[in-house]
């Protein structure tokens, strides 16, 4: 019955995937112009289908910061980042729960000792070190969700460091978009601000002892 599930699961996310990209969801996510468009036309209700089309993109490694980018230039900064990054931890979330319940079993086999290694360095303070991988980031953010939802670290803790490291980047973008968008000069100033700002703290967590040992577990054979 367990076995049954997991295809079921399997099959039922695979089909969704492919459904998606037939009605072309995933090259419209990433579309400005289109985004705007959409949510003009069809106001709140296209801002949820777009909102849960943008956990979907990211859950099977769609880069956030191109639907920042799109949901800031049709929202504007602020509320474009506030969506961007909520539509992505929710894609995070997905793509945790998938693997836990789904993959982990063969994960495990296949990766043990990658696996344990990263469950033993982010199950302390889990929070600080996810928004700190976030931040810079170490490494893709579809594998880190892959692989921590194989580990036994506490999901919540997981989820709320990966939101908070989520924000610096989602806002740079979103308010890049927002200044194309709106043409406002003011806009695009505080994305650069943001970018130096981001820039700066990713710099000095660079230094830090996480980011050799995260390195170490990415490049081990």
């Amino acid at each position: 019955m367990k076995r049954f599930a997991k295809i079921l699961s399997v099959i039922t996310v695979l089909s969704l995937v492919i459904y998606a990209f037939q009605q072309g969801a995933f090259a419209t996510v990433a579309d400005s112009n289109w985004i705007a468009e959409y949510l003009a036309e069809q106001g709140d209700k296209g801002l949820v289908v777009l909102f849960f089309i943008g956990a979907a993109y990211t859950s099977v490694g769609g880069p956030r910061q191109f639907m920042a980018f799109a949901f800031g230039f049709a929202l504007g900064g602020i509320k474009g980042a506030l969506v961007g990054s909520l539509s992505a931890l929710l894609g995070c979330v997905l793509t945790f729960y998938f693997a836990r319940f789904v993959f982990r079993d063969s994960l495990k086999k296949r990766f043990q000792s990658k696996l344990t290694r990263l469950e033993n360095l982010i199950v302390h303070r889990t929070i600080l070190k996810m928004i700190m991988i976030r931040i810079l980031p170490l490494s893709s953010n579809f594998l880190t969700n892959l692989a921590a939802g194989s580990t036994h670290i506490s999901a919540w803790r997981f989820f709320t460091g990966s939101g908070i490291g989520f924000i610096p980047q989602m806002m740079v973008f979103s308010f890049a978009g927002a200044g194309l968008g709106l043409s406002d000069n003011t806009s695009l100033l505080i994305s650069a601000g943001l970018f130096v700002c981001a820039s700066i703290i990713a710099f000095y967590l660079y230094k830090t002892r996480l980011r050799q040992q995260i390195s170490e577990i990415i490049e081990d054979k």
